[in-house]
């Protein structure tokens, strides 16, 4: 997933006016000066706690005085003075909120969680104190009327149609009764979007599987074994062995443990996150979220919340959007229909009767891919090991861009887990950092994204470099050997790499256009495009190498590999059409959701006959993607960039893997351009048409139907 977008959406629609500060308090704050580490990243070493607040504070103070200063310039209107100063106005408050947002994701605790709570209605009513000004606005609508006789370059153009539009869609033609009841919805949104992710941080981190006797470990691989042993040394429950609900133990655990009682124990703890009743429970924020929403969009002129995000996106309204679900729900059921018989049969023969339980399909899924295609999941691990697959995707994008990487070891990180990475041209020229975060902790959300401490841009001239992360929730490494991925954890290394390259690559003017600045729908792109690489058999061998004999992986484990390649594909796209599919039903509801969250999400799955056997890839209660990031009637924008990703690498599959000239096109035609364009426009720049939708069909196995 990028975490990008939603940090800027924290960082600049969330706060209030805020008075003079005493300097005294601010002297010692490493905010407050330019930052002189190595390549100017954050100096995480001398951050502090208390050093946010302040600096948060301070920031909006000074975004509050350059708009002020705009607003008393008594010149004309022009795209400098007015569209220009906003874009570099803030600089001090995005500094700080890029840190505070990022730790607060990838390092939190309990005091930097309290600091976002209370600065977030604060954050709120800064960024309606700018896109609720009258006279702002009318300042940049002055420019938006006279562009034609502007002579304005494509980005300038760009940058000017984002912010007008971004003042009509933030309430500025609204009238004053409105605007208040407008600020008050964002203050409440950015509450209870802090609080629905909080919940669940603390619903994942509260749960453990306590395991006492090896009996109850049947089936699990000595890597689990040996990690949940560690878990449990660590809790202080040596000779005991613990698994929690973190993806890199509860999915391992449901895909091979033996004891199905314990198999439905921890699932149920996983599918009732923030479902308890207690006070971490997200039932009632759900849905006071997707009606916050609905209001605000209703107040704007808009149909739902998904009509308002949707205008934006390259599918440009939720009925695009719901037809492509709608017309991959079908196989994709089917398939899962076929894939659920499958399992029952197996069942059946081992003496389990009654129907199939979705903490059965990951268990029974293994053992038929291991009958069916003689591939065990455990067969394939110790040739990925983490640092093998990391070579594996700096070799790929040197092959495809000429990028080279250096491990940095003077540099401060937020954490010890992490590590740092100078990305330099063919030449040497230098490119930007790269830090990356691999495992799970308790101080860290669930799932995978990439992020941004700095943004590139021009000034004078002269190009400043991005500093991006990539954060993920990957397999720990054990006593006995390094983190070892499943192909499903490489995947994901591979995914977020590529939104680590968008962010890199940038090669625009201005900073609000900068990496994956672009639509939901079209971001992804970039990311599942690198996924192709990771399963090719040339790829493979270049990095897939035993961690212990360095041999590389052989030709008939590949086979194996593409033989499944399109194995349990009706569930996985199954889960996901439905996850897609529950966030459209929230989002495009046009009056207020009565019933709760969970009676909510039952209603909208018996609707499209989501069998028992599956649930929502993410069910309401812990869907952080819509509830508490950018993702809100976005989900489906997996999907529709799957379209787009298949049908691109369709190029290098049919001209060559590593085809320069390909390579060079997709790099400048769309890593480098962020969103200087309409997205389709770019795409086509690449790809010489519009998508097709039948490369990803044949991907996902959903043409082998009767």
């Amino acid at each position: 997933m990028n975490l990008k977008s939603i940090l800027l959406l924290s960082a600049i629609t969330i706060a209030t006016s805020v008075h003079a500060q005493d300097k005294n308090n601010t002297t010692m704050n490493p905010f407050f000066e330019a930052y002189s580490t190595p390549y100017q990243v954050p100096p995480f070493h001398l951050i502090k706690n208390e050093h946010f607040k302040p600096a948060l504070l301070e920031g909006i103070k000074q975004q509050e005085s350059e708009i002020n200063a705009i607003l008393s310039n008594t010149e004309k209107p022009t795209f400098e003075n007015t569209v220009l100063a906003m874009e570099n106005s803030g600089k001090l408050l995005a500094k700080v909120s890029t840190v505070f947002y990022n730790l607060n994701s990838a390092n939190t605790n309990e005091e930097i969680q309290a600091i976002a709570k209370e600065i977030a209605p604060k954050m709120s009513a800064h960024n309606d104190n700018i896109n609720l000004n009258e006279v702002l606005f009318q300042r940049v609508k002055t420019v938006w009327d006279e562009q034609k006789n502007l002579k304005l370059t494509q980005e300038q153009t760009k940058i000017l149609e984002n912010l007008y539009k971004n003042f009509v869609r933030s309430g500025a033609n609204l009238s004053e009764k409105l605007k208040i009841r407008l600020r008050e919805i964002n203050s409440e949104m950015a509450v209870a979007t802090l609080k629905y992710g909080q919940n669940i941080l603390a619903e994942t981190n509260a749960y453990e599987l306590v395991i006492s006797t090896k009996n109850d470990l049947a089936g699990l691989p000595t890597a689990l074994i040996e990690s949940a042993a560690a878990d449990a040394k660590a809790r202080g429950k040596e000779g005991k062995w613990v698994f929690t609900l973190s993806n890199s133990s509860v999915m391992p655990f449901l895909q091979y443990s033996s004891n199905r009682k314990l198999r439905q124990e921890i699932w149920n703890a996983y599918q009732m996150r923030a479902n308890n009743g207690n006070q971490n429970d997200n039932n009632g924020l759900a849905i006071k979220i997707a009606n916050l929403r609905g209001e605000k969009a209703r107040l704007l002129g808009y149909a739902s919340h998904a009509d308002y995000v949707l205008e934006k996106s390259m599918a440009k309204n939720p009925e695009t959007a719901t037809k492509l679900l709608n017309d991959l729900w079908t196989p994709a059921l089917k398939m899962a229909t076929k894939e659920a018989a499958d399992i029952e049969e197996l069942m059946k023969k081992e003496g389990v009767n009654g129907p199939v339980m979705p903490y059965d399909w990951r268990y029974y899924t293994e053992k038929i891919r291991k009958e069916r295609f003689n591939l065990d999941e455990q067969e394939m691990k110790p040739y990925f090991s983490i640092e093998k697959t990391r070579e594996g995707i700096f070799t790929v994008c040197k092959k495809l861009y000429g990028l080279q990487f250096k491990a940095l070891n003077d540099v401060p990180k937020y954490h010890n887990d992490a590590t740092v990475w100078e990305v330099t041209e063919a030449n040497g020229t230098h490119v930007g950092i790269l830090y990356m975060d691999f495992h799970p902790r308790a101080s860290k959300r669930g799932g995978a994204w990439m992020t941004s401490y700095r943004n590139q841009k021009m000034e004078n001239g002269k190009r400043i470099t991005p500093v991006v992360s990539i954060v993920c929730n990957f397999t720990k490494p054990t006593a006995n050997a390094p983190a070892l991925l499943t192909f499903d954890e490489v995947s994901t290394f591979f995914h977020e790499f590529g939104h680590a390259l968008h962010g890199l690559l940038s090669n625009v003017t201005y900073e609000s256009l900068a990496g994956t600045s672009v639509p939901r729908d079209f971001v992804e792109l970039p990311s599942q495009i690198m996924e192709n690489w990771a399963a090719e058999p040339e790829v493979l061998k270049m990095y897939a190498k035993h961690y212990t004999t360095g041999t590389i992986i052989p030709d008939d484990l590949i086979e194996k590999m593409q033989k499944a390649g399109t194995f349990d594909q009706g569930f996985v796209t199954t889960e996901y059409l439905a996850a897609s599919l529950l966030d459209m039903a929230y989002h495009t509801q046009k009056s207020a959701i009565l019933t709760n969250a969970e009676t909510f999400e039952k209603e909208v799955m018996a609707k499209i006959n989501l069998p028992s056997t599956i649930i929502p890839r993410y069910r309401s209660t812990y869907f952080n993607h819509i509830f508490a990031g950018g993702y809100s009637a976005g989900y489906y924008s997996y999907i529709w960039s799957g379209v787009l990703d298949t049908d691109a690498f369709e190029v290098f599959k049919t001209s060559g893997l590593f085809n320069s000239e390909k390579a060079l096109s997709f790099r400048k035609n769309i890593l480098e351009k962020g969103g200087t364009e309409d997205p389709m426009v770019l795409y086509k720049l690449f790809r010489g048409a519009a998508p097709n939708v039948t490369p990803l069909i044949k991907k996902r196995g959903l043409d082998q139907l009767d």
